[in-house]
């Protein structure tokens, strides 16, 4: 069989970002806003809040690599605050977790040659994004570097509570572009979270040198290793020869 489809990883694979949630500006901006909605804290308020819900969360999840829905930790303090009506509060948490990851951020843009990457692969192959990160802003995100449009599917963990390594975000994007694991490469930055879990899921994988993600863990080889993301073209053709032949 032949390699049908690409996925690839969002941040620090395609989109060059820097958060830093530690900042004061963040919470404070934070409050200020909130004063609009009748809600009054100040900003250390908000800011212990946050990190509190966000720990609990996590304490509680079921899951070996849990992951936190950004709008539902804001929502519950909205609750805790008695703000709003329930149709309200779930708006205003959507509003919320947007302006703190819009304070948060420092740096977000695409990497060199990302879109000429991009349009090549999709001129022959099936393509998905399996990404750690929040539906409410890595869409927006998305759209405003102008890759949104490349991707079929876009798996993204916040939506279902746990992050990658689980192999379960990477076979349920195969499941909805109905290619089987073994017909898909996996592109990401990061050995541990996109290499090693794309391998567990029965994909071949590609790792990016980039600024960003562990470069190693334990054993782990990827199948190829591009030093940056101009060699990952090399890399699908590579692989996918191999793979036409045979060679496992």
């Amino acid at each position: 069989m032949s390699i049908r489809a690409v996925f690839f990883d969002l941040y620090g694979t395609l989109i060059n970002i820097e958060t830093n949630e530690e900042m004061e500006e963040i919470y404070r901006g934070i409050s200020h806003y909130l004063t609009y909605h009748r809600v009054f804290m100040n900003r250390r308020e908000v800011r212990e809040r946050y990190f509190a819900i966000l720990k609990e969360g996590k304490r509680q999840s079921a899951e070996r690599y849990p992951e936190i829905d950004v709008e539902a930790i804001w929502h519950t303090l909205l609750v805790q605050e008695n703000s709003k009506p329930l149709k309200g509060r779930a708006k205003l948490a959507r509003e919320l977790a947007r302006l703190h990851r819009g304070l948060s951020r420092t740096r977000l843009e695409r990497y060199d040659g990302v879109k000429r990457i991009l349009k090549s692969v999709q001129e022959s192959y099936r393509m998905a994004t399996v990404s750690d990160a929040q539906r409410c802003f890595a869409l927006p995100e998305m759209r405003a570097l102008g890759i949104k449009k490349y991707f079929d599917v876009r798996v993204i963990s916040g939506d279902y509570g746990y992050r990658k390594p689980d192999p379960r975000l990477f076979t349920m994007a195969a499941e909805q572009l109905e290619v089987a694991p073994h017909e898909t490469i996996y592109v990401g930055n990061d050995m541990y979270r996109d290499i090693y879990g794309a391998q567990q899921a029965g994909m071949k994988t590609i790792f990016v040198d980039s600024n960003q993600g562990s470069k190693s863990y334990n054993d782990v080889v990827p199948d190829y290793y591009a030093r940056d993301l101009y060699q990952v073209l090399d890399g699908i053709g590579f692989l996918a020869l191999k793979h036409a032949d045979g060679d496992d």
